[in-house]
């Protein structure tokens, strides 16, 4: 049912007509990073290249911000979610913290 709600990071979703407007929505997660991850980014950080265990973590975290993103927006009626953005931070150095956030609305199909 989720997967139904639209999000784009556009004011408006070409095709479609804004019927509702809901407010703001966000789907929020905070997840620990593990000490071996946190002893590879260190080393990382002096012979340089990706943190592989770190650009998972995001990834997978992005992902998950945008189901709980999808769930606020259906709960409150909405079918799409309109000037998404993600927000993301360090909490405590071991801890990552990702929003998704955006305006909840009710779109419909525009006519011909």
């Amino acid at each position: 049912m989720n997967d139904e709600v639209m999000v784009v990071t556009t004011n408006e979703l070409p095709g479609y007509e804004v019927q509702e407007v809901y407010g703001e929505v966000f789907g929020l997660i905070v997840r620990s990073r593990n000490v071996f991850s946190n002893f590879g980014a260190s080393l990382r950080t002096i012979v340089g290249g990706e943190v592989g265990g770190y650009t998972r973590l995001l990834a997978d975290s992005r992902e998950q911000a945008l189901t709980r993103l999808r769930a606020a927006a259906a709960e409150k009626g909405g079918n799409a979610v309109l000037m998404m953005r993600f927000d993301s931070g360090d909490i405590g150095q071991v801890m990552n913290e990702v929003a998704a956030y955006g305006t909840a609305v009710k779109v419909v199909k525009k006519k011909s």
